[in-house]
């Protein structure tokens, strides 16, 4: 089978920054990743949260309705899901993700939000709420696949798969998957500074990297699910945890593991971490030197011949500054880049 390059014909260009590996290099086992026609420039990630303490984890799901309710209409997201986490301060977040292809759509559907978002109900309820508006273009994120249908999250915006790709299995592949890496090194500049209060607005500089990185065993067969819970989950859980708990050491923003659950909170079969960075050099960093990475690569490299129903996948963006919003209201101090941000000094 012919191995092809994971950044399609119609967004490769001359180099001027080289691939990690050599042109002859052969990837160790089959990965894929999703392809977009040309009308694909840029895609909308909306990150709408509500969080609560668990004596209010009804009224919590009654705003998380709403907020899925809003994802209706001519303008609503192609694709979202909704999931839980508790994060390391005790409280219990809900969030509701979409993704939108046509950022014209999001912006019309936004507007038709933007009141109750600027309500000052938000402010005085017993919940807090934010939203973490992202739009990358299409050469700014990549994706990754063990599988090569029904693609979540932002897969599930594009047209098709590709075939066999070349960049994968060698540290450093995930910045080669990206378009913009043939000429940049998509370094970052500048500090997260915050505004407001009560609402925090958060501004954020160039090149914030997002992962999102997705296990799904809903559909497992008993072997292949005692595999993922007692073999791969525990490490990775620890990873994510050392990242949710001292992420601030390694240039985490926030870390957070999610579980999928329904609109009443129950739990699905389905989980995927979401990482702020400062920039992908830290992810990278992370990712090639830090035991608990290591130990959830090794534990990939062991089982990935083998999986079957199990379904492993990532997909890691970077952002210009004006394309980032993050919104924080009636929230605790240390939610999402709120952590890490500054209040500007008055001068």
């Amino acid at each position: 089978m012919t191995i092809e390059s994971a950044i399609d014909t119609h967004l490769q260009c001359p180099r001027s920054l080289s691939r990690r590996v050599a042109d002859d290099y052969q990837p160790p086992f089959p990965m894929f990743v999703a392809r977009a026609g040309r009308d694909l420039t840029q895609v909308v990630m909306a990150y709408l949260g509500v969080q609560c303490t668990e004596e209010h984890r009804d009224e919590a799901l009654r705003t998380l309705r709403h907020l899925v309710g809003s994802f209706a209409g001519a303008d609503a997201p192609a694709e979202y899901d909704v999931t839980h986490h508790a994060d390391a301060q005790g409280y219990d977040n809900y969030i509701a993700v979409g993704y939108w292809r046509d950022p014209a759509a999001y912006e019309r559907y936004a507007a038709g939000t933007e009141a109750w978002w600027a309500s000052d109900e938000r402010l005085s309820g017993d919940v807090g709420v934010f939203r973490e508006i992202v739009r990358p273009r299409a050469d700014q994120f990549e994706t990754l696949y063990a599988f090569t249908e029904d693609f979540p999250g932002v897969g599930s915006v594009m047209d098709g798969v590709s075939g066999e790709i070349l960049e994968h299995g060698y540290w450093g592949s995930m910045r080669d998957r990206v378009p913009l890496s043939q000429t940049s090194r998509m370094s970052a500049d500048g500090a997260l500074a915050a505004s407001g209060a009560g609402r925090v607005v958060v501004r954020a500089h160039d090149n914030v990297t997002l992962i999102r990185s997705g296990q799904d065993w809903a559909d497992a067969g008993p072997e292949e699910r005692e595999l993922y819970l007692t073999e791969i989950e525990p490490v990775l859980r620890a990873g994510m945890d050392f990242l949710r708990d001292h992420g601030a050491e390694v240039g985490c923003y926030s870390n957070r593991y999610v579980r999928y659950c329904d609109l009443d909170g129950n739990p699905i079969d389905k989980s995927y971490d979401i990482g702020h960075w400062r920039s992908m050099d830290l992810l990278e960093r992370w990712s090639e030197s830090h035991p608990t990475h290591l130990r959830i690569f090794t534990t990939f490299f062991r089982v990935v011949a083998s999986l079957e129903k199990l379904r492993l996948y990532h997909e890691v963006s970077v952002f210009d500054a004006h394309d980032q919003y993050y919104e924080y209201v009636n929230c605790h101090a240390a939610t999402g880049l709120l952590r890490d941000a500054v209040a500007p000094t008055e001068g």
